[in-house]
């Protein structure tokens, strides 16, 4: 079946909308909580950083509805997350989109933490040792020195933070639903096509996602090879 272009514009367009947006809010949120915490688990010596390690890395290998159902009854509410959501902003986080937001980031969280964790590993002992000495603040030490050696790293995190958000459907679909305008991203909008039969659609949507996906990897790449290529310095 041909696609009908009135149905992608009015239907499929605002799905490709929504999951942009989903995704580059996720993607702020994630840098924010990952660069610390990705220079925490570098050098704390916490007893709980394996267990917190773990955690971060544990959305890899679990199914996704497994995070979507957890995390939907952790936001309903009658539980402590949900009802102080609820009482902050009188409605309820599942089924919206900063519940939307919230699952996406913990779902792509080892996304952006692992590869900011080991760019900044490669960072010269020296340059850190340099600043320290000169009295800088550690706040300044993670901004200045590491994470402007391993801006490939941070870049990378977020690139592959956003690509993986873009093409979630388990979490989404558990914790938003199929509400058009709100909650209705495209891998969800692309699962519905088919269920319909509307193939020419359906491929029209996978080609849009398709070509997300490939840009963000070549990008990745490009970055990745010229960060690899260029000596870090001290930056004062």
């Amino acid at each position: 079946m041909p696609m009908n272009p009135s149905v992608f514009m009015t239907d499929i367009w605002p799905a490709l909308a929504l999951t942009l947006k989903l995704a580059s809010c996720t993607t702020v949120v994630l840098l924010l909580v990952a660069i610390p915490l990705a220079h925490w688990l570098n050098h704390s010596r916490s007893r709980i950083r394996p267990v917190i390690e773990l955690l971060v890395s544990l959305p890899i290998v679990l199914p996704p509805t497994v995070i979507g159902f957890y995390l939907l009854i952790l936001m309903s509410p009658q539980h402590v997350l949900g009802h102080a959501w609820q009482q902050l902003f009188g409605t309820p986080l599942p089924f919206s989109f900063a519940g939307l937001v919230v699952g996406s980031t913990l779902y792509s969280l080892p996304f952006a933490v692992q590869p900011i964790q080991t760019g900044f590993r490669g960072v010269d002992p020296a340059l850190i040792e340099s600043a320290a000495a000169l009295g800088t603040p550690g706040w300044v030490v993670l901004r200045s020195v590491i994470m402007r050696s391993a801006w490939h790293a941070v870049m990378t995190g977020g690139m592959l933070s956003f690509a993986h958000t873009v093409g979630e459907f388990g979490v989404v679909l558990m914790l938003g639903g199929n509400i058009p305008g709100a909650t209705r991203v495209a891998s969800i909008a692309l699962y519905d096509q088919v269920q319909q039969l509307n193939y020419g659609t359906a491929n029209a949507i996978a080609l849009v996602l398709l070509l997300i996906s490939f840009i963000l990897l070549a990008l990745i790449a490009v970055v990745r090879g010229n960060g690899h290529s260029m000596q870090p310095r001290l930056p004062f």
